[in-house]
C-alpha cells in the first residue's frame, strides 16, 4: 500500500482542491465531516470542478453563462454602430462617395490652373476629398462586410473662369454640407451621424475657403 502511494502521490496531494475552493467559497468547509453522508461530501468537490472547468478555455458554458455572455458589448448580431439602421442610407453614402471623387478630381484639374497663391490650398481640399470617400468607403465595408468599387471617370473636366469656378465651388461646398447635415438627421446610427456631422464640417470650411479665395481674386 505504501509503494502504491509513492507511485501515484496525486491521488493524495488535496493541495490543488484547496486552492480551487478557496476561490469558490473561502469562508466554507471544504472537507464535510463524515456524519453528513456521501452525497454531501460530492458537493464541494462538484461545486469546485464546476469553478475550475469554468475557467478553462474549450469547456461548454452552462445556459446561465450563455445568457450572460450574449449581454456583453458587440455579442449582438445587429450592432448599435453600423448595422441595420445605417444600412438603409447606403444608398446615399455611395452617392456621397461618388460625389467626393468627383470633387477630388475637380480640385487638382483647378489646383494645375489656379494662381500660384492658391495652388496648395486647392491640393489641400483635394485630398480632403480623398479623404472622405475613403472614409465613406470604410463605413461602407463596416455595413455590408463587402467593398464598395466607385466609378471611374476618365473624362475631361472643362472650367470656367478663374472666379467663376470659385464662384461654383463655393456653391457645390455648401450645398454639401447641407446634404451631409440633412444626412445626418435621418439616420438613427448614432456613429453614422457623427461622422456625417464632421463631414458636414469639413465641407463648410471649403466653402469659407473659397469665399476668402473670391475675395482675394476680386481685389486684383
Amino acid at each position: 500500500m505504501e509503494q502504491s502511494a509513492q507511485n501515484h502521490p496525486e491521488v493524495y496531494d488535496f493541495r490543488q482542491y484547496d486552492r480551487i475552493w478557496q476561490r469558490v467559497a473561502p469562508t466554507l468547509e471544504p472537507y464535510p465531516s463524515p456524519g453528513r453522508g456521501s452525497a454531501a461530501q460530492q458537493e464541494p468537490v462538484e461545486a469546485a470542478s464546476q469553478a475550475e472547468n469554468s475557467q478553462m478555455p474549450g469547456t461548454a458554458l452552462t445556459p446561465a453563462q450563455v445568457r450572460q455572455e450574449s449581454t456583453l458589448p458587440g455579442a449582438e448580431r445587429n450592432p448599435c454602430c453600423m448595422g441595420s439602421a445605417a444600412a438603409e442610407m447606403l444608398e446615399v453614402l455611395t452617392g456621397f462617395v461618388e460625389g467626393e471623387l468627383a470633387d477630388q478630381r475637380y480640385y487638382q484639374t483647378l489646383a494645375r490652373q489656379a494662381p500660384s497663391w492658391a495652388r496648395q490650398q486647392l491640393r489641400d481640399i483635394a485630398a480632403d476629398e480623398g479623404s472622405h470617400a475613403r472614409r465613406l468607403m470604410a463605413v461602407y465595408f463596416l455595413i455590408t462586410g463587402e467593398c464598395y468599387r466607385p466609378t471611374i471617370h476618365c473624362d475631361r473636366i472643362y472650367l470656367p473662369g478663374w472666379c467663376a469656378a470659385l464662384r461654383e465651388r463655393y456653391h457645390e461646398e455648401a450645398c454639401g454640407g447641407l446634404n451631409y447635415v440633412r444626412a445626418a438627421e435621418g439616420t438613427t446610427d448614432p456613429c453614422l451621424a457623427r461622422l456625417l456631422d464632421e463631414l458636414s464640417a469639413d465641407e463648410y470650411r471649403h466653402a469659407d475657403t473659397m469665399l476668402r479665395m473670391l475675395e482675394r481674386s476680386l481685389r486684383r
